[in-house]
């Protein structure tokens, strides 16, 4: 296809030559209107001089006779471009006046008519065109006044020529504009088209050229780029999923297959199968939570529970998971404390949000709970944290910490309570309800909390511990499907995790 082809089956060429044709007619439709507003204007000027002059004439003929008209019409006759002037007896023989000739039958009828005739001083030039009055006098006599239309027609020719012209360069300059600006916007056009083919050929990372004019083409490029990106990270995602299921599925499978081997290798009485079966048992619970979380966060980034949603109170939702996990936290040796006293209302599906809550508390407790193993910290069986280290005894026996008294309730305590080690809120921030779990465990580089989002990634100090790499992400899933975000900040120590999602009129 030749360029030119190419330019004229464009839409904005047609689209064009369509304004074109609008424009031509409505520049064509406003010079004949001027023109035949000023041919009935000079129409009227003409009538208004003849009448003028008829009524002159007559009243000289009714005060003078018949002499004195004849007298006025050969005077005013002779000058030197006056009206048409004829006075006929009543059998229409020419008695004075300056023209020669009429169309027959013109003088027997008395009123307005346009003719041609020809003055005497031009018995051999052509024929003009008047607008002339006959008018009919006392005794059958007959007076013709007019004017030559020569000067109305050289004016509307004068019009009517200007008009084509103004038509023709209209057409002239649309047409040129027009494949200017289809040439223009084919340029945009041809390069969007390149690009979109290459990222077609799989270059995902491609995005479509945006001229920075902010027209509908930019505005069209810059949503396709959105896409695109969108597109770009969910294949990334899927690839990322792909590639850890591979790896990270790997080594429990392999753990599963040669725990079953052994046993049928080595397993000699009923407790040995019982003990490699709960081991297997163990393993694909496992593997099963794991493809349960990838499943919820599938479901999550579809958008499918969108259809759940209703308006409940996140702080109900805090007390109720933290209560629930709350026993987890005293079996670690952790002090786990809810901060929910007012109302904070979401419109969010509940059972997500109560697994992103469960799955950040669970989080907090396991690494709170390693933190303090690590700074050996032993909990007495009444719950009072003992140092193990300087000043414990050096045989390794245990210490016991004493009772604490009885204090009357209404005396106030002498020393502050020791702060949480975990601390599950909901509060109300602007427009905004944000739900908290802070830990004071070893927390996360802020060069890593990005990355610890994505499904399966797990820090080194962590790859030794159980778990998938999977709770910050489904978390993370959770936020965006109910159009939030998931935070993570500096506890000082420790991590304080917060997923801010948008408030809620009160159910």
């Amino acid at each position: 296809m030749t360029a030119l082809a190419k330019l004229l089956k464009t839409t904005v060429f047609r689209l064009t030559l369509l304004y074109l044709l609008v424009m031509a007619l409505f520049a064509a439709f406003l010079l004949g209107y001027f023109a035949l507003n000023t041919r009935r204007l000079m129409n009227e000027q003409i009538v208004r001089t003849v009448e003028t002059e008829t009524d002159e004439l007559i009243r000289q003929y009714e005060a003078a006779g018949l002499r004195r008209l004849l007298f006025i019409v050969e005077s005013r006759g002779n000058q030197p471009g006056s009206s048409l002037y004829l006075v006929t007896t009543p059998t229409g023989g020419g008695i004075a006046g300056n023209v020669a000739s009429l169309e027959a039958g013109v003088i027997e009828r008395s009123g307005w008519v346009e003719t041609s005739y020809r003055r005497l001083e031009e018995p051999d030039g052509g024929d003009h065109t008047a607008l002339v009055k006959v008018t009919e006098l006392p005794g059958g006599f007959r007076l013709l006044v007019g004017r030559d239309l020569a000067e109305r027609e050289h004016l509307f020719r004068i019009v009517a020529t200007a008009g084509r012209w103004s038509v023709a360069i209209v057409v002239v300059l649309g047409l040129v504009g027009g494949v200017f600006v289809s040439r223009r916007v084919l340029r945009r056009i041809d390069a969007m088209t390149d690009k979109a083919r290459v990222i077609m050929a799989g270059d995902l990372a491609g995005r479509l050229p945006v001229a920075g004019s902010g027209d509908e083409l930019d505005r069209l490029a810059t949503s396709l780029n959105t896409m695109l990106e969108r597109i770009e990270t969910l294949l990334r995602g899927l690839k990322e999923v792909t590639d850890n299921v591979a790896h990270d599925l790997k080594t429990p499978l392999t753990r599963l297959r040669n725990r079953s081997e052994a046993a049928l290798r080595n397993a000699s009485s009923e407790a040995d199968y019982r003990q490699a079966l709960e081991a297997v048992i163990e393993e694909s619970d496992g593997l099963i939570r794991t493809f349960e979380s990838l499943l919820m966060i599938a479901r999550a980034e579809s958008g499918e529970p969108r259809a759940d949603m209703v308006v409940f109170d996140a702080a109900a939702i805090a007390r109720d998971v933290g209560e629930l996990y709350e026993p987890l936290a005293e079996e670690k040796g952790l002090a786990l404390r809810v901060e929910a006293a007012e109302a904070a209302p979401i419109r969010a599906n509940r059972e997500l949000i109560g697994q992103a809550l469960a799955n950040l508390i669970d989080n907090a407790i396991k690494y709170a709970a390693e933190a303090d193993a690590a700074h050996g910290t032993a909990v007495a069986p009444a719950g009072l944290p003992i140092a193990v280290g300087a000043g414990a005894p050096e045989d390794g026996a245990t210490m016991v910490a004493e009772a604490p008294p009885q204090v009357p309730p209404d005396v106030p305590p002498m020393f502050p309570p020791p702060p949480a080690d975990v601390v599950v809120a909901a509060a109300t921030i602007g427009d905004r309800i944000e739900i908290s779990v802070a830990d004071r465990g070893p927390g996360i580089a802020a060069a890593d909390r990005a990355r610890v989002l994505e499904r399966f990634v797990r820090l080194e100090k962590s790859r030794s511990k159980p778990g998938s790499g999977l709770g910050l992400s489904l978390a993370s899933a959770i936020a965006r499907l109910h159009g939030g975000e998931l935070r993570l900040e500096d506890n000082a120590p420790g991590l304080r995790v917060v997923l801010s999602l948008p408030r809620a009129a009160p159910a």
